[in-house]
């Protein structure tokens, strides 16, 4: 679950969810990305460790650049999860009051 929560977190800043998006279409080094963002490369290179870190990304090393790309394979396990949480069933009500108490209360005024 705290594997699950941190992924969730990595794609909830608009930065990182940027490079995500930008990295499902085309593989590209910290300068690209940098260049398509709008930010420093230090920025990018910071953002890019974090997304390693919990498995989004992966780099290649191709000639004198690392190039990035999305684990696929990690995003559409997330994504099969919360797929998963939304089908649930609900077994019962959360509330542990009856509903005759609820209604007693309501109507006592």
């Amino acid at each position: 679950m705290q594997q699950l929560i941190g992924v969730l977190k990595m794609l909830a800043d608009e930065t990182r969810f940027k490079i995500i998006q930008l990295l499902l279409e085309h593989d590209f080094c910290v300068g690209a990305l940098a260049e398509r963002l709008g930010v420093s490369r230090a920025a990018v290179s910071q953002h890019l460790r974090l997304l390693k870190e919990h498995g989004l990304v992966r780099g290649e090393k191709r000639g004198y650049w690392t190039h990035y790309m999305v684990n696929r394979e990690k995003l559409a396990e997330t994504a099969a999860f919360l797929t998963d949480l939304a089908r649930q069933e609900r077994t019962r009500s959360g509330c542990s009051r009856s509903p005759h108490l609820i209604q007693f209360e309501l109507g006592s005024d």
